[in-house]
């Protein structure tokens, strides 16, 4: 059973026969093109001429605008690394089966395009926590009106990182390995945080990072380790969410005040 990503490239060339070089040249050009369809798409056309409308009807429900000023929604693919240590992961790091294959078998990146749901992904920051709710909203219907499948997801890390997540499906038609094309359904990432939470996943994104490479565990959990980095940035990230509760509930209370 593969210990890291070096192991786990030669169980994928040796086990199942991957030339990994191949994958990912036939990963960037799959993931290029979904990139370049989901752009040219009715709904990314919509959601970028929306942003404003979002913004002022925000800012008359609340007072305060929904995102800082100038923001404008840009979709960025996943590197081939890191989609490769997420399959990993899947296949070996939170594989409760092991030494089986996941319940709906391994992930190679033959046929992880459909089932890893962040190849193209896209990052809203608003400014307060309520907006997170708002603008879920708003995708949603969005999503509707156009035909494409929404799952939303709230996260909540024991490290102390909040945010949303919504998977929106639709078809794409990608390249084989060889010739020729073929339909998949691929999921494309909305990410929703608020500024507070984006400064406090950029603190936690290099022991993130560390932490989901390796399978084996401390024998000391970083909530016990208070000398441990990750104990004050993951604590700090918790304390910061139930602040952000706390200022958007006052604002609301001031707000009902001089109504």
């Amino acid at each position: 059973m593969p210990q890291n990503i070096d192991e786990y490239r030669n169980w994928l060339k040796e086990r199942h026969g991957v030339d990994v070089n191949r994958a990912e040249t036939r990963y960037k050009s799959v993931a290029a093109r979904v990139k370049q369809e989901f752009e040219e798409s009715g709904f990314w056309v919509q959601m970028k001429e929306h942003i404003r409308e979002y913004d002022h009807e925000y800012l008359l429900k609340t007072g305060y605008h929904l995102f800082a000023a100038g923001f404008e929604p840009e979709l960025h693919v996943k590197t081939f690394e890191s989609f490769l240590l997420k399959t990993f992961r899947k296949n070996f790091l939170e594989n409760k089966r092991l030494p089986k294959e996941p319940a709906d078998g391994w992930i190679l990146p033959s046929n992880g395009y459909g089932r890893i749901n962040d190849i193209v992904r896209t990052l809203f920051v608003v400014r307060y926590f309520d907006g997170v709710e708002f603008l879920i909203d708003k995708i949603r219907s969005l999503s509707a009106e156009c035909n494409m499948k929404c799952h939303v997801f709230l996260e909540a890390r024991e490290e102390g990182y909040y945010a949303a997540h919504l998977n929106l499906r639709r078809e794409f038609e990608i390249p084989k390995a060889l010739w020729d094309t073929e339909k998949v359904d691929i999921a494309i990432e909305f990410q929703i945080t608020t500024q507070v939470q984006e400064v406090i996943r950029k603190l936690l994104h290099k022991y993130y990072e560390k932490r989901r490479k390796r399978i084996e565990e401390k024998d000391v959990k970083w909530q016990w380790d208070y000398k441990c980095d990750e104990f004050s940035v993951n604590y700090l990230g918790h304390i910061l969410h139930y602040i952000e509760g706390m200022i958007v509930e006052i604002r609301e209370e001031q707000r009902k005040g001089k109504a």
